[in-house]
């Protein structure tokens, strides 16, 4: 992880490499996912655990405001999560989700669906007390509580939300991901640091992206309704988004450090990092309502698999039905994994610069140990710079167009690139969601960040 503070507005400017660089406050950014792993050992006799309670809060949005919501919370702090907690399991563990109602509103049961998941099993305690069955499964009434059963048969990316009154209720926030990891999987070992047990599906890091959009007056009318004790009583057809989130965030807060003090109910950052060469596993996930085309600049995305399952044309053979593409449509309900790299190979130029001294010994695939592609080494940038006074410089531009150097930049500057990275805009492409209730820049918005090979990137 690593630190940078930011001050300033906001405001898209043009790098001197037309680098389109949106000005946005970083406090750090992960390598990793944030989740929680239950407890127990995942047998039949001790399952992997985890107690979830539906509560309520209220979330920080990126234009300065706050929405009412509903979300899921981990027992374990109380704290209501939006979207609720990444629950993390292995291929093979007996799971168990313990869930309790503490809506503070009537007629509002809650449950969990799990899709994706086969032989999902429901079960209210002992007193049954405020639990029923549902038109999907088992709900807790208000203050109720109801259990769910199921072993974690295919690694993937899942979603689960409430399967109550859904058109309101997963509008509202009760919604999270569910990531099955491979039987024998092994984050320290590169031959078991895979999404799938197949072949290419091996990876270096992972990042977790979870779209959503939201109707805003929705929200405040289930506001005003809960606040003066009345039953909730909304028109979902009605829906209308006006906000879009990234892992429970607008822009400018993706890129916000997870588990900022000011956004308590939205601890997931949304900021993936990488250094040339990684392969970065993206999980993505569409738990909204409208289709999202996701646009990921810098190189196109390879699709592993669609749903938890590996888009391949024979079992084992590996993710062969797929084409790289640089934009994903991401569908309602549907998750997707897929392989980001960023190389540098044949952009013309070395992207460590020239003159300095490094070498470029190549490996059997034409890359050093750092990375660059040694075709390229010692090419200058094949343009001729602007001066200072005839570009406006994008806040994340170094200075220099080589990767990890700084160089002269105008007064006034507030230089938020502190590694000398690459920053390259991850968003929808659909304009208006990259505005938040119509103020840009909002929205479904991100950087993913590419630093030189010295820059630590802790987990």
């Amino acid at each position: 992880m690593r630190t940078e503070t930011t001050s300033g507005g906001l405001r898209m400017l043009l790098g001197a490499l037309a680098f389109a660089c949106l000005a946005a406050p970083i406090a750090s950014v992960q390598a990793k996912i944030d989740g929680i792993g239950g407890t127990g050992a995942g047998t039949p006799d001790s399952p992997r655990t985890f107690n979830l309670v539906a509560t309520d809060a209220s979330l920080v949005t990126g234009d300065g405001n706050t929405v009412y919501a509903w979300g899921f919370a981990d027992a374990a702090t109380g704290t209501m999560q939006y979207p609720g907690p990444t629950m993390i399991v292995q291929q093979g563990d007996t799971v168990r989700i313990n869930l309790v109602n503490h809506l503070p509103v009537n007629g509002q049961p809650v449950s969990i669906v799990l899709p994706g998941q086969v032989g999902v099993s429901a079960a209210c305690p002992e007193p049954a007390g405020a639990c029923a069955d549902g038109l999907l499964t088992k709900e807790a009434g208000r203050d109720g509580s109801v259990s769910y059963t199921f072993v974690a048969g295919q690694p993937g990316t899942y979603l689960y939300h409430s399967g109550s009154n859904p058109s309101l209720q997963v509008e509202m926030g009760l919604l999270g991901a569910l990531i099955v990891r491979p039987a024998g999987f092994n984050a320290e070992s590169a031959a078991t640091r895979k999404a799938y047990n197949q072949p290419g599906t091996e990876y270096d890091r992972e990042f977790l992206l979870l779209l959503t959009d939201m109707d805003a007056a929705m929200h405040d009318r289930v506001s005003d309704q809960v606040q003066n004790g009345q039953p909730v009583s909304v028109d979902t057809s009605a829906f209308y988004a006006t906000m879009w989130f990234i892992n429970g965030r607008n822009a400018p807060d993706t890129l916000l450090a997870a588990g900022v003090p000011w956004m308590p109910n939205q601890p997931y950052n949304a900021a993936p990092i990488m250094h040339p060469g990684d392969k970065v596993l993206v999980r993505e996930l569409n738990a909204g309502r409208d289709l999202h085309p996701f646009h990921h600049h810098g190189a196109h995305m390879q699709p592993l698999a669609r749903d938890g399952r590996v888009l391949e044309s024979a079992p084992g053979v590996g993710p062969d039905l797929a084409s790289p593409d640089f934009t994903i449509r991401s569908i309602p309900g549907q998750t997707a994994d897929l392989i980001f790299e960023w190389t540098g190979k044949n952009i013309g130029w070395d992207i460590y610069g020239t003159g300095n001294g490094h070498t470029c010994v190549p490996d059997a695939n034409g890359f050093s140990p750092t990375r660059e592609w040694c075709a390229d080494h010692n090419k200058p940038i094949p343009v001729i710079l602007p001066n200072q006074q005839d570009v406006a410089y994008g806040e994340y531009y170094s200075g220099s167009p080589y990767l990890g150097t700084y160089g002269t930049l105008p007064q006034g500057h507030p230089g938020l690139s502190e590694n000398a990275g690459y920053f390259h805009i991850w968003h929808s492409h659909n304009e208006k969601e990259i505005t938040t209730n119509n103020v840009f820049p909002g929205g479904m918005k991100t950087f993913l960040i590419i630093e030189a090979p010295g820059v630590a990137i802790t987990e």
